[in-house]
């Protein structure tokens, strides 16, 4: 960064001379600091994965959640700074009630991720605040189907087949490109997930990690659910065979 130092990366309403703006830049780097992860669009719903670090064996395994129901059919996974999570999720759920109670309807995937999009964006336009330290993964099945999307801490809205955040996110990304998930259903995602994320963090071997994971589509009647243990403890079975035939 060739203007780093000269006053450029002091607020989030100043560009450099070569029209970029620093503070989402750093935002950035919180989230590729952080544990990956990763969403797969299926043919008959969506699965959401997280790689939780461990920072201390005193943490009670289970608590610090990365992924959170927005709406009923609707969750999100987070990869960044913890507290932006929880702030950006208060604010899609706010959302979420806000599409109900004027248009009378469950809101889209879409509709919440704009939304949250647009506030994103807001915080990257004053001095006076900060961009959010996080990228998030919208997933969710609503009238038009199973629906994946990602919001950047710039406020980039997109939406994915696949997607991947975090440190990890360029191998999980080559992973998900070798699958062919319109053809996969939310049990076989269950799995590929839970290989994906054990692969990322063997690439990294730092610390200790808990696989969180959530799904949302005709195995759970449309609600956006925890994986059931059972299912989890499969997975996360196969993930590590998977992982001693690779190396």
């Amino acid at each position: 960064m060739t203007s780093i130092g000269t006053g450029y990366d002091l607020s989030a309403s100043t560009y450099s001379p070569d029209g970029r703006i620093f503070q989402v830049e750093y935002a950035a780097k919180a989230v590729e600091n952080s544990g990956t992860a990763i969403g797969l669009r299926v043919k008959d719903g969506v699965v959401l994965a997280v790689e939780k670090l461990i920072h201390s064996k005193l943490l009670v395994p289970g608590a610090n959640r990365r992924i959170q129901t927005v709406d009923r059919h609707i969750g999100m996974a987070t990869a960044g700074l913890l507290a932006d999570g929880r702030n950006i999720s208060n604010r899609a759920r706010g959302e979420g009630a806000s599409i109900r109670e004027l248009w009378k309807e469950s809101p889209t995937v879409k509709a919440i991720t704009e939304r949250v999009a647009l506030y994103a964006q807001a915080y990257t336009l004053y001095s006076s605040v900060r961009p959010f330290g996080i990228s998030t993964i919208f997933g969710g099945v609503d009238k038009t189907g199973p629906s994946l999307y990602v919001v950047e801490p710039s406020g980039v809205c997109l939406g994915y087949h696949g997607a991947a955040v975090g440190k990890g996110r360029q191998l999980a990304k080559t992973e998900l490109e070798k699958l062919k998930l319109s053809e996969l259903t939310t049990r076989q995602a269950v799995i590929e997930a839970a290989r994906i994320i054990y692969l990322v963090h063997d690439d990294n071997k730092e610390k200790e990690f808990e696989l969180e994971m959530s799904w949302v589509g005709d195995e759970t009647d449309g609600l956006h659910v925890a994986v059931p243990a059972d299912l989890l403890a499969e997975a996360e079975q196969k993930a590590r065979e998977a992982l001693e035939t690779f190396e």
